[in-house]
This record gives C-alpha cells, sequence and structure tokens, in this order.
C-alpha cells in the first residue's frame, strides 16, 4: 500500500512539473491517472526491442542484451508505473538521460504514435486533424526528449491546443533542430501567441511557421513578431485568414528587416491589413530573396498598391505573386502591371476578380511579354477580357512555359475562342496542362465548336472545364462526340467539367462507355 501511494506521489509530482502553470492542469492530471490498463494494453508494442529508424544508435552485444532484459521488465509492470518514468525524465536535460530511460522514451514514442494511428518518424512528426485530448497532449509534451532529431512538428486542425500550447513550447528547447511548425486551425489564444514568442530563441533553426486559420491572432501578432532576432533563419510566414488588423500589418512590415531570408509570405484573406499595406510594402525591400508574395483578398488600398509597384524592381527573386479578390487593383494597376516587367522570374500571376479595365487588362497583356518564365496566369471573373482576348494573344505566342490558364467568367464570346483555337493549332500553348474556361455562357455553340475542333494540339492537357453557371442549363452542341474522340488522344487528360450542359440518353451512355473503350481513367464532371 505505502509503495503504491509512493509511486502515486511520485506521478503526482512528476506531472506538476510538466504542466506548471498550465489552465488545464488539473484536468489534465486526473485524465492520466484514470486511464485503464486496458485502453493501454490495446496498445502494446509487439516488441520492445525494435524501435524506428533514425532513434536506433548500434550497441554490443551486451548493451542490447541488457536493454532487451530491461524492456521485457517494463512490459511486464503495471500501466501506471510505465506512465511514471517518461514525464519524469521530461524535465531532465538531455544529457542527463540515462539509456534505459532512452530505450524507455523510444518505447513510449512508438506506443504515441500508434495510438493516434501514425507512423513514428524521427524527423517528421505529423499530428495533424488528430482530434488531440488533452491526455493526448500530456503524452506529447513527455516524449520531446527523445527527439533530439525532430525538424517537423504539425499540429494542425486541433481544437483542444488552442490555450494549452504552452506546456508544449516550454518543451520545445528538446527539439532545437525544429524546422517547420505548423500549427493551422489551432483556436489559439493569445497566451499561446505569447508563450509561441518566448520559445523562438529555444528553436534557432526554424524556418517556416503557419499559423493559418487561428482568428483570435487579429489585433495580438505582434506578441509574436517582437521576438523575431536579427539573423533568423524564418523563409516561410503564413498567416492565412487570422483576421489580421492594421496594428498587426504595422507589427509585420516592422519584423520585415529581421528575416532577410523571407522567401514566402502569405496573408491572404485578411481584409482590414490592406490599411498598412503601404507600411508592408516600404519594408519588402528587406527581403530580396522573396519568391512567393501571397495579398489574396487582402483589402488592398490605392496608396498600399501605389507604393508595392515602387518596391517591385527590387524583388527580383519573386516567383509568385497572387493580387486576386482586391477590387481597387482594377482601377489602379496599370503603373503596378507595367512594373512586372522588371521580375523576370515571374512564373505565376493570379489577378482574377480583381474588377479590371480594358486599360488596365491592356498593360497587363503588354507587360505579359516579359515574362517568358510565366507558367500560371489567372485572369478569372474579369469581365473585360471578354471580347479583348485578342491583346493577350501576342504575349501568348512567346509563353512557351505556360501551364495553366484560367479565364473563368471572363465573358469570352465566340471570337475570343476562335482566336485563342488558331494559337493552340500553330503550337503556341503546347506545354498547357490546365485550361478553365467555366462560366462562360456567352460562348455560342458554333464558339465551342470551332475551339474543340483544335483540342489535339494541346498534347499534355490533363484539365478541361467548361462548365455553365449554376443558373444555366444548355443542349449540347454537335461537337460532343468529336470532343470525346479527340479527349481520347490525349494522353495526359484526367478531368473534364462539364456542370449543367444537359447530356441525352444516348451522350450519357458514350461518357459511361469513354474510359472503357479508351482504356483510360478520365473524370466527368457534368
Amino acid at each position: 500500500m505505502e509503495k503504491t501511494e509512493a509511486n502515486q506521489s511520485s506521478q503526482d509530482r512528476c506531472e506538476e512539473g510538466i504542466l506548471k502553470r498550465s489552465p488545464f492542469q488539473l484536468i489534465m492530471n486526473q485524465i492520466q491517472r484514470k486511464k485503464s490498463s486496458v485502453e493501454k494494453g490495446k496498445h502494446q508494442c509487439s516488441s520492445g526491442t525494435r524501435f524506428f529508424r533514425g532513434l536506433h544508435t548500434e550497441k554490443s552485444d551486451g548493451e542490447s542484451k541488457k536493454e532487451s532484459e530491461g524492456a521485457e521488465i517494463s512490459n511486464s509492470r503495471p500501466d501506471n508505473q510505465n506512465e511514471e518514468q517518461a514525464p519524469h525524465v521530461a524535465d531532465k536535460p538531455p544529457h542527463l538521460i540515462s539509456k534505459t530511460n532512452t530505450t524507455s522514451g523510444m518505447w513510449n514514442v512508438k506506443q504515441f504514435m500508434q495510438k493516434l494511428g501514425k507512423k513514428p518518424n524521427s524527423k517528421n512528426m505529423d499530428l495533424n486533424n488528430c482530434a488531440l485530448d488533452a491526455t493526448d497532449l500530456l503524452e506529447l509534451v513527455a516524449v520531446l526528449p527523445f527527439l533530439p532529431e525532430l525538424e517537423e512538428l504539425n499540429l494542425s486542425w486541433n481544437d483542444f491546443v488552442g490555450g494549452v500550447l504552452k506546456p508544449l513550447v516550454l518543451r520545445l528547447h528538446h527539439v532545437s533542430k525544429l524546422k517547420i511548425l505548423q500549427l493551422k486551425n489551432c483556436k489559439l489564444t493569445a497566451e499561446d501567441v505569447t508563450s509561441l514568442g518566448e520559445a523562438l530563441e529555444t528553436i534557432p533553426h526554424l524556418e517556416e511557421l503557419d499559423l493559418s486559420w487561428n482568428n483570435n491572432i487579429g489585433g495580438k501578432l505582434s506578441l509574436l513578431t517582437k521576438r523575431f532576432q536579427t539573423g533568423c533563419k524564418i523563409k516561410i510566414l503564413k498567416f492565412t485568414d487570422c483576421n489580421l488588423t492594421a496594428k498587426d500589418g504595422e507589427s509585420l512590415a516592422r519584423v520585415l528587416n529581421v528575416i532577410h531570408d523571407l522567401e514566402v509570405l502569405d496573408i491572404s484573406i485578411n481584409r482590414n491589413i490592406g490599411c498598412s499595406m503601404k507600411s508592408i510594402a516600404q519594408e519588402l525591400k528587406n527581403v530580396p530573396v522573396l519568391k512567393e508574395l501571397n495579398l489574396h483578398m487582402c483589402g488592398l488600398k490605392q496608396d498600399g498598391l501605389q507604393c508595392l509597384a515602387q518596391v517591385i524592381p527590387l524583388l527580383s527573386s519573386l516567383q509568385e505573386l497572387n493580387l486576386s479578390s482586391n477590387k481597387n487593383i482594377g482601377v489602379s494597376s496599370n503603373y503596378l502591371f507595367s512594373r512586372l516587367r522588371f521580375l523576370p522570374k515571374l512564373k505565376s500571376v493570379i489577378v482574377s476578380s480583381c474588377s479590371l479595365g480594358e486599360d488596365s487588362f491592356a498593360s497587363l497583356a503588354e507587360t505579359a511579354l516579359h515574362l517568358p518564365e510565366l507558367e500560371i496566369l489567372d485572369l478569372s471573373w474579369n469581365k473585360c477580357v471578354g471580347g479583348n482576348l485578342k491583346l493577350l494573344l501576342e504575349a501568348l505566342k512567346l509563353a512557351t512555359e505556360i501551364r495553366t490558364l484560367r479565364l473563368s467568367s471572363c465573358n469570352l464570346v465566340a471570337e475570343d475562342l476562335t482566336l485563342l483555337a488558331l494559337e493552340v493549332q500553330a503550337g503556341h500553348l503546347a506545354k498547357l496542362q490546365k485550361l478553365d474556361l467555366s462560366y462562360n455562357d456567352s460562348v455560342s455553340d458554333e464558339g465551342w465548336a470551332t475551339f474543340f475542333q483544335g483540342i489535339t494540339a494541346l498534347k499534355e492537357l490533363s484539365e478541361l472545364d467548361v462548365s455553365l453557371r449554376p443558373s444555366s442549363c444548355r443542349d449540347c452542341g454537335m461537337w460532343f462526340s468529336k470532343l470525346l474522340t479527340d479527349l481520347s488522344k490525349l494522353p495526359a487528360f484526367t478531368e473534364m467539367g462539364m456542370q449543367r450542359w444537359a447530356l441525352p440518353e444516348s451522350h450519357q451512355r458514350q461518357l459511361e462507355s469513354f474510359n472503357q473503350d479508351a482504356k483510360r481513367n478520365v473524370h466527368f464532371d457534368y
């Protein structure tokens, strides 16, 4: 009886050490104590002497024998005694952890991952969308000391993480080689952000931090960014849909002075940050190696766009630019688009739903002539393209690397598709893989028929979407059977969007037999 009480007392002290200052301390301790041995038994390791690759070290025969015997003894103990050891070790510095404790710890890592249906990996711990609870977080804290080589940790889409992140980040010094930390959609709180900021100095090799879809970060980003130090190795920062404010934008602008190696900045779907885009744009000169800038739906203002245009020539490494869903671009983008010609490495330009006018579209089309490496061009939901696609055709002739072209809901007319078909037949879009022509109900049957006649020239085409608007319904023209015959000649083709095209029974039978007849696996969405 005295021994049992002593063991329980020791366990309590260890857990308190781990969860000190945690708001969920008592709840976690109760859950830990009440774990039944039956539940634990379901996850017993098949062998106590086999560990996953990366944590195993070579040993002499004598050492292996001793550790094997120690593991068998450990497996024979009551569950509460096995659990006791890992939390106790978690508070010890790595150099004080004995070989016996290391063996037990590695066994606990394997047990923990298997319980969550994951394969153990010494460098990558992916716990994305695992419905983690208090007990799981406690066990994760306990096993971190036995993962010294860990480089990637993903806890995204686990709601319970929010509000109880502190005990975990206090142990991040055990995984000082960590390079990637993902905490997307974890309902992080201000306290979580503060704790994470304080822990940054313990993970000096961190290169990627993704806190996207944590709405409570809004207004509190400075709690994190003020902890970034000059010389930090951050290359990727993502704050998608975090409810960021103009104040957060100012904080982000200041941190650009110290993260000179930044390659990816994603602050998309933060509608209020546009008010501080002028400050952010002015500081972008401090990140000359920036490759990807995502400003989708950021509420960009004209003053911010003007400053962004001025800094563009300094971003010579930029490869991807997303300005979509910013309506002000349509009335103030002429100067912005003309400056894009100074970005010779630009591969992706996304300006969908930007309310472009004819002048801004013409400016973009002219600039495209100077983008030889362009692979992705998205002009969707800009009505001005309809009837004016000819302005872009000269650029498409030179865009020999173009892989994706999106012209959804652009008010295209038959003439546009006729001209596009001529470029296709001339071989100017030979590497095109994805073509989106959906929601262009204004194209006549003759226009569709003309375009489809030359589709066999797109030898690398894999996806084509010609779906109609949700409120529409049209009968397929005489082009349907010919189109199926031509698609069978495209070896890479895998998906066809045809929503709201009315297919008679005979056409439906053709679709159903297409894959069998052509020995293909094409998905038809209709």
